[in-house]
């Protein structure tokens, strides 16, 4: 791997863009690239990789796909919360959610393998993208998690309450989300969420080429039956009837305006319950 990805992705350059696509060999990296906010992602942060999956598509060259994020500090600490702040009507809250299971259904179901390379703070929005990637990797310093009840007071999205159901089971689902803690990297490891912590954050990106790599030699067809097959066992577990009632009661709510509102001001939110 050459040494210009380790550049890029720990020492990113004034006015780079917010999401960097590169080509390594067979391999297509995306590199969040917001490190002063932890990789928080923008609307059109999310956009571009709808684009660069859809790219990829169409590339029969790509043969594996790898998601990181620049700086080192963080993979993707969620949805810039900034963002929320415009948040006001029953279609806002819908469009989010909807707007954000588009994403997320186009990077789990892109033609490629993917993996998640994983340094720093996962949580929100970005644990969602790594838990939608096929394989994760993680630096020791890798924390993951969904700390809404405790920051935002807002909620998941049906889909992402199964992916992670899928991913970790019931038990530590719940204990996670209720307790809106972050997992380090080795109870990441021991639950089976990453394969391998990797020794350190040196060896992070390089390791995540090399397994790109050996993915990329194998039978592409074998490999996408195998992840279609999964995602519609995955997807048998999505009730019917939707999450609407769930995101409107949450994102309509004075404790969400409140949540948005006290993370951007750097206070603990003072909750009501309505």
């Amino acid at each position: 791997m050459s040494r210009d990805v380790l550049v890029l992705a720990a020492e990113p350059g004034e006015g780079e863009d917010e999401l960097i696509a590169e080509r390594w060999g067979a391999v297509q990296w995306v590199i969040f690239n917001r490190p002063r906010a932890r990789n928080a992602m923008t609307w059109h942060m999310y956009e571009r990789l709808v684009e660069v999956c859809e790219e990829v598509n169409a590339d029969r060259s790509v043969k594996a796909m790898v998601l990181t994020g620049a700086g080192g500090r963080a993979f993707a600490a969620g949805t810039d919360i900034a963002q929320f702040r415009s948040f006001s009507t029953a279609e806002d809250a819908l469009d989010y959610e909807a707007r954000g299971n588009r994403v997320m259904r186009t990077v789990e179901t892109v033609r490629v393998p993917t993996i998640a390379a994983i340094a720093g703070h996962c949580t929100g929005g970005g644990a969602a993208l790594a838990s939608c990637c096929d394989l994760r990797l993680a630096a020791p310093s890798a924390r993951f998690g969904f700390p809404i009840a405790r920051t935002l007071g807002n909620c998941l999205s049906m889909q992402n309450y199964v992916r992670l159901f899928s991913l970790l089971g019931p038990a530590r689902t719940r204990d996670l989300l209720l307790t809106a803690r972050l997992m380090d990297a080795r109870e990441m490891a021991e639950c089976g969420l990453v394969r391998e912590v990797v020794p350190d954050e040196e060896a992070l990106l390089p390791r995540a080429q090399a397994l790109a790599e050996r993915l990329a030699e194998h039978a592409p067809l074998t490999m996408q039956a195998t992840r279609e097959a999964l995602l519609r066992i995955r997807d048998r577990l999505l009730p019917e009837g939707g999450d609407s009632d769930l995101v409107l009661r949450c994102y309509l709510s004075s404790d969400f305006h409140e949540g948005v509102e006290a993370f951007l001001e750097k206070r603990p939110p003072r909750w009501r319950g309505e």
